[in-house]
């Protein structure tokens, strides 16, 4: 099998210290650099500096501010993709946004579907565009947290994309929901879905386990990390087996399409 057919993923399952950018983003620093050479993509929880924080006029910046700046750095700096989600503020503005930050590729997505059970739509405004993009010879797709819920938003149509990211703060009292959903949206999209969740005690007294996961297109687990523990797990995914298993049994072609509006 060629390199160019495998991707090397990175799951950080992690305790967000509350509101503490520095804190976490000297963390996220150190992984950063101890996984040079050995991984393509670094998967961080959603919010990965702040917490699942409503606090958005207190904590939000620009996309050139402190956050994606030393993100940025580090992926030039150490030939890495680094993926999460932040809280941004654009014009008046402020989202719960995704971002891709690579040696050569800046991107970003705005999350769609906002939590209400905490209040997120009463902080932050929704985005209306799904981001999918090319990275090393695989097509990806970025989704956070609660959109998880929400499968048409996530349709695979016609294979556009190979690997599905949901980067998020997913409360252990909701476990066996977001273990669930995970394999479902890796069964029905016939993609790799990959789920990185945070762990600890956050400022809202909620507590989350983690249950980062890596799972492929027949719903089996390539990688789980355990509850509750702090590990970074690094595995290998392949372009060429997914190909072959939706050419084996391709149920794509007699999909429904959806249309959004």
């Amino acid at each position: 099998m060629s390199q160019d057919r495998i991707l090397r993923i990175s799951l950080v399952q992690y305790d967000i210290v509350w509101e503490n950018k520095k804190v976490n983003l000297d963390y996220i620093q150190d992984i950063v650099s101890s996984l040079a050479g050995k991984t393509d993509i670094v998967v961080l929880p959603e919010m990965c500096t702040t917490g699942f924080t409503m606090n958005s006029h207190k904590l939000a910046e620009a996309n050139n501010g402190t956050t994606v700046s030393l993100f940025r750095q580090c992926a030039k700096e150490f030939d890495i993709a680094i993926c999460g989600s932040f809280i941004a503020k654009e014009k008046d503005n402020f989202y719960n946004r995704g971002f891709f930050i690579s040696p050569d590729k800046e991107l970003y997505y705005d999350k769609r579907h906002l939590f209400r059970m905490g209040k997120e739509p009463e902080f932050f405004s929704a985005g209306n565009k799904r981001l999918i993009f090319e990275y090393k010879n695989f097509n990806i797709c970025l989704l956070i947290c609660y959109d998880l819920r929400f499968p048409v938003w996530a349709r695979n149509i016609n294979n556009e994309y190979d690997l599905l990211i949901y980067t998020a703060n997913w409360p252990d009292s909701r476990a066996k929901v977001w273990n669930t959903l995970l394999t479902a949206r890796a069964i029905e999209n016939m993609s790799y879905v990959c789920g990185v969740n945070r762990i600890g005690k956050d400022g809202n007294n909620l507590t989350y386990k983690g249950d980062s996961k890596l799972i492929n297109a027949k719903g089996e687990e390539i990688t789980s990390i355990e509850a509750n523990k702090k590990q970074v797990e690094t595995v290998y995914i392949s372009k060429t087996e997914l190909e072959q298993f939706r050419n084996k049994f391709p149920v794509w072609k007699d999909a429904d399409n959806f249309e959004l509006k």
